[in-house]
């Protein structure tokens, strides 16, 4: 199939999750993250909005009694940013991996700003 929207990590926070879990676990992030890369419309059990931000979804994985969780956003609206994840073990998602991911978000795009102003620093 091919791609919709182009998914990729920022820094290393996804990568130190992803790699932690056991090979199923992995290859299931996989299947979600394919599926949102291909999918026109993401079905919410995938990706949902997190209420009460500007722009945080998280990914939605499962495997048995096994729930996962990765925080991740969009940015062009076809570039989708994976931050942190987390395994979850209670009903609401906790308020600190929310700010966690909220503050990663935050960096992603002062980062951005300051290269953009860097660029066009450097044309000028």
């Amino acid at each position: 199939m091919e791609k919709i929207r182009q998914v990729v990590a920022y820094k290393n926070y996804f990568e130190d999750f992803l790699l932690k879990q056991p090979k199923k676990i992995q290859n299931k992030i996989y299947k979600i993250i394919e599926a949102i890369e291909v999918l026109e419309r993401i079905p919410a059990n995938y990706l949902r909005f997190i209420q009460g931000t500007k722009g945080l979804y998280e990914a939605r994985i499962q495997l048995g009694s096994e729930v996962f969780r990765v925080f991740c956003f969009f940015d062009q609206g076809k570039l989708v940013i994976l931050l942190n994840g987390f395994v979850k073990k209670t009903q609401k998602t906790p308020r600190k991996e929310i700010d966690k991911a909220l503050g990663l978000m935050n960096s992603y795009y002062e980062e951005n700003t300051r290269n953009n102003e860097n660029k066009t620093l450097e044309r000028n």
